[in-house]
């Protein structure tokens, strides 16, 4: 592979409300193993994605919970997640402190999603190429990842104020079970 194809992997323009960011990190697409990375839980006990190994996972990643279009994301899984069943985790990423993230669940009223901050390392963005690096925010994306670990699903939104496509994340999940 040449320099020049392996940089563009790696770092991929999307937009916010027009403005070009780069989104970094090593990146990943449907098919590869999904990489292990370390984030912290809202009660600041450290988790790696290792250990999730086993279920199925729809990580759900947002750049900020106190915006309108991650509100609606976190809440639009937290609905569709009881539907899913035991067998499938949802997870919500975000750079967000772990005390927001609790703050805003509690308020919002969304208990059957696990949030997980990457603010210290930003150990998701990295991995899975969500770091957008002008901002140390995450891009948006959803990701669905096999009991075997294998990414089955990915949609990275080119502009971080839309929505992602909601029923095919899910989908993608139900066929897995």
């Amino acid at each position: 592979m040449r320099a020049e194809d392996a940089m563009s992997q790696r770092n991929r323009t999307v937009t916010m409300k027009g403005m070009p960011l780069t989104l970094s990190g090593n990146g990943l697409s449907v098919g590869e193993k999904a990489p292990d990375f370390t984030a912290v839980r809202t009660d600041l006990t450290p988790v790696d994605f290792a250990s999730y190994r086993g279920k199925v996972c729809v990580i759900s990643s947002v750049p900020s919970l106190d915006t309108p279009v991650c509100d609606r994301q976190t809440r639009q899984f937290g609905e569709e997640a009881a539907r899913l069943g035991e067998g499938v985790k949802v997870l919500t990423v975000s750079m967000d402190l772990p005390f927001a993230q609790k703050r805003w669940a509690e308020k919002a009223g969304v208990t059957n999603i696990e949030f997980l901050s990457d603010h210290r390392a930003a150990s998701f963005g990295e991995a899975f190429g969500m770091l957008v690096k002008e901002l140390r925010l995450l891009g948006r994306g959803v990701f669905v990842i096999d009991r075997n670990g294998t990414v089955r699903y990915a949609e990275i939104l080119d502009e971080l104020s839309r929505e992602p496509d909601y029923n095919a994340a899910l989908n993608a999940a139900r066929q897995l079970l």
